[in-house]
C-alpha cells in the first residue's frame, strides 16, 4: 500500500480535503484535526484519526453548535455508542480508500461513449473533470487535490440519467492521471459502499471504515 501507516493517510485525506474544498488549514492536535468549513449546514468539522469513547465523547460534549461534523475511523455501531445528546449518524458507512498512483485498473480502460465530452483545468493544485453530454448538459464530474506527494480524490457523481456508461471510471482515471503528472505518487479518498464498488474494480484499496456523525439536523434531510 502507499502508507506506511492509517494514521498517515488520514493526514494527507484531511490536508487534500481541505485544499479541494477551499477550507481553512487543519488544527492539529492529539486525536486528529479541526477544520473551519465555513458552510452553512457544515461550520466546521472535526477529524479523529484513534477515536476512543472517551475523545469522542468529550469532543461531542463540549461541541454544541449545529453544522458540526465529526469524521472516524471506526464503523457506526461502535461510534454511536459514544457520542453525547444531539449527534447523529450522518450518511451511510463510508470506507477510507488508497491507491499508488497512476493507478493500475483491473480491467481494460475505456473511451467516452459518443456524444459526451471531458472537460479538465487545474486551479492551485486542484484539477477538475466535467464531462457534459450531446446536448451540453451536466453527466459527471469529480476533482483532485495534489498536496505534495499525495493526492484526495473528492466529489466524484454521476447525474442519474447518466449512470452505468462508464463515465465516473473515466472522471477517476483522467483525476489520477492529472495528479501523477503533478507529481503525486499516492491517492486516497472517502468512499460510499457504491462508491467502494467502483474504485476497487480500479485499483483502490479499503485502509479502514470511515464514519459520519453531526451536530443538529441533517442538511440532506436525512
Amino acid at each position: 500500500m502507499p502508507f506506511a501507516h492509517t494514521a498517515e493517510a488520514v493526514r494527507a485525506w484531511v490536508h487534500g480535503w481541505s485544499a479541494s474544498r477551499g477550507a481553512a488549514q487543519p488544527v492539529p492536535s492529539a486525536w486528529g484535526f479541526t477544520i473551519d468549513v465555513g458552510l452553512h449546514g457544515h461550520v466546521m468539522r472535526h477529524v479523529l484519526h484513534a477515536a476512543d469513547e472517551a475523545t469522542v465523547h468529550e469532543i461531542t460534549e463540549r461541541s454544541t453548535a449545529p453544522g458540526v461534523w465529526l469524521k472516524a475511523f471506526v464503523p457506526p455501531e461502535t461510534l454511536v455508542p459514544w457520542l453525547a445528546p444531539g449527534w447523529h449518524l450522518a450518511g451511510g458507512p463510508g470506507h477510507l480508500m488508497a491507491a499508488s498512483l497512476p493507478v493500475t485498473p483491473t480491467r481494460a480502460p475505456e473511451g467516452l461513449p459518443g456524444g459526451y465530452r471531458m472537460t479538465t483545468w487545474t486551479r492551485d493544485g486542484v484539477t477538475r473533470a466535467l464531462v457534459r453530454g450531446a446536448d451540453g448538459a451536466f453527466a459527471a464530474r469529480g476533482q483532485i487535490a495534489v498536496t505534495g506527494h499525495t493526492a484526495v480524490v473528492d466529489q466524484v457523481e454521476t447525474d442519474p440519467a447518466h449512470q452505468r456508461r462508464g463515465l465516473g471510471r473515466l472522471v477517476m482515471r483522467r483525476l489520477a492521471e492529472a495528479a501523477a503528472e503533478q507529481g503525486a505518487s499516492a491517492g486516497v479518498l472517502g468512499a460510499t459502499p457504491d462508491g467502494r464498488a467502483l474504485y476497487e474494480t480500479m485499483g483502490w484499496r479499503v485502509l479502514a471504515p470511515l464514519t459520519s456523525v453531526l451536530r443538529g439536523p441533517d442538511p440532506a434531510g436525512t
